[in-house]
């Protein structure tokens, strides 16, 4: 059948149109999170079509938090960002542009959009250490012996880093009565032992796994799980300490992103399935600690019980931490800088 050319142009375009059709998200994650997403993606694409009819495509981009924060800032298209840590959203709202009706990325009160402050999951720090425990590291205060090589983020960049950073002086308050000098010894003690300062969790899994550089790796517990999966049991063990952090990843639509791409509803379903059975079911496949009761009796045994401390009982919040302890000429600063 012969086709007329002005037919045969419409065809044409109906097609570019329909290759177009397919909807595209990018969510702006953190280092540790890649395999999490990469599961999790094809399962909500897969609900997505069932629901809806739709096709879906979804990225991802992976780097320390803080890195990832400053490029939604800067500009980044993430209809979502799922990052390590509270501050690093509230930052997006604090210095990302403003539009000239005054709207920013995302509202002040983006945490109180989803259950459990928008973290649909949550972590902690642990020690990876090589096969044997060979330096006999058992608690935060064996990183500050003359004899131990501690690898560790930098928490200017990284999020995980920060978590590390505050489970280490949250340790340190409880052994000296909450003496802020003692603990800021012990800290920079601690980070004197520090060879190199990746600028991501993942970087520093590598340094320490893959490079052999070290005697612990302060590791998100997930983190410290996939390494033991990926060498072996034969190569690494995990050392839970004493007293550790509570680490609550949130996540948030970039609300200003996702209504200039007329991509709303479906990333706002992509956040929310989080919390539904699979998407808690694939948070403890990948060594996260879900929310839901049913999948926390599901991996129970997975993790080990720890005595957890939240940012806000500790340090009060987000905010007062990152003042006090990583903003420019901040506490890390002062400690990193004198460190012999």
């Amino acid at each position: 059948m012969k086709i007329h050319k002005p037919l045969l142009i419409a065809l044409t375009l109906l097609g570019a149109v329909t290759l177009r059709a397919e909807v595209e998200l990018l969510n702006v994650s953190y280092d540790p999170t890649r395999e999490l997403y990469s599961e999790y993606n094809k399962a909500f694409t897969t609900y997505w079509k069932g629901k809806t009819g739709e096709e879906i495509s979804i990225s991802d981009s992976h780097d320390g938090s803080g890195k990832q924060s400053r490029a939604i800032q800067d500009g980044a298209p993430a209809d979502v960002a799922t990052l390590a840590l509270a501050y690093d959203i509230d930052a997006i709202y604090e210095k990302g542009g403003v539009n000239a009706a005054g709207a920013h990325l995302i509202p002040k009160d983006w945490q109180s959009r989803l259950p459990h402050n928008s973290s649909p999951y949550t972590s902690t720090i642990v020690f990876l250490v090589r096969k044997g425990n060979p330096k006999n590291i058992k608690d935060w205060a064996d990183l500050t012996r003359d004899d131990v090589s501690v690898i560790t983020p930098n928490p200017k960049t990284g999020g995980g880093a920060r978590w590390n950073y505050l489970a280490a002086w949250g340790y340190a308050l409880k052994k000296f009565g909450n003496d802020e000098a003692k603990a800021k010894d012990f800290v920079s003690r601690l980070y004197a032992n520090v060879p190199v300062l990746d600028s991501g969790a993942r970087g520093s899994t590598i340094t320490f796994t893959e490079r052999g550089i070290g005697d612990v790796f302060i590791s998100w517990e997930n983190e410290a799980y996939l390494a033991l999966k990926e060498f072996g049991p034969e190569k690494f063990e995990i050392v839970v300490p004493s007293v550790s952090i509570l680490a609550e990843p949130p996540v948030t639509v970039v609300d200003k992103v996702v209504d200039k791409r007329g991509t709303r509803k479906v990333a706002e379903a992509y956040l929310q399935y989080l919390y539904s059975d699979e998407g808690q079911d694939i948070a403890g496949r990948n060594y996260y600690r879900p929310r839901d009761g049913k999948a926390v009796a599901k991996y129970a045994k997975t993790f080990s019980k720890v005595n957890l401390f939240t940012i806000d009982e500790v340090f009060g919040g987000w905010q007062k931490a990152q003042k006090t302890h990583f903003a420019d000429g901040g506490v890390f600063d002062k400690i990193y800088l004198a460190r012999k």
